[in-house]
């Protein structure tokens, strides 16, 4: 049996589990995503990203929100209109983001069915 020593004990590094706590839940990267691109109004995201419902895509707004990555912006018309924005920090995550997709691109499997 091997030695436990307390190099092999090592915790994940402590930002990489803040990172994944926030980005790794469902619909987060998509909608980071688009948002890197330009700011969109709430109907137009949620028309972008396939199968995310309003409460759901409401709630990750939110997070994003809290955690300093996105700013959401009233236009009061009429009509009223609500369009969501990446704060600097939010866009700072533009490289590692193109960055891991590329990664995905040449290291994991396309999935089935979507024809790429």
């Amino acid at each position: 049996m091997a030695e436990h020593s307390e190099q092999a004990c090592q915790r994940v590094d402590v930002g990489i589990s803040r990172v994944f706590e926030l980005l790794g839940k469902r619909w987060t990267g998509p909608i980071v995503s688009v948002l890197l691109r330009r700011p969109v109004y709430f109907a137009e995201l949620r028309r972008a990203i396939p199968g995310i419902s309003e409460r759901m895509l409401s709630d990750r707004l939110t997070e994003l929100g809290a955690a300093g990555l996105v700013i959401r912006e009233v236009d009061e018309g009429p009509p009223l209109r609500v369009a969501y924005r990446l704060t600097e920090a939010g866009a700072a995550m533009e490289p590692a983001l193109k960055e891991l997709g590329r990664w995905a691109n040449t290291h994991l499997a396309p999935e089935r069915g979507t024809g790429c």
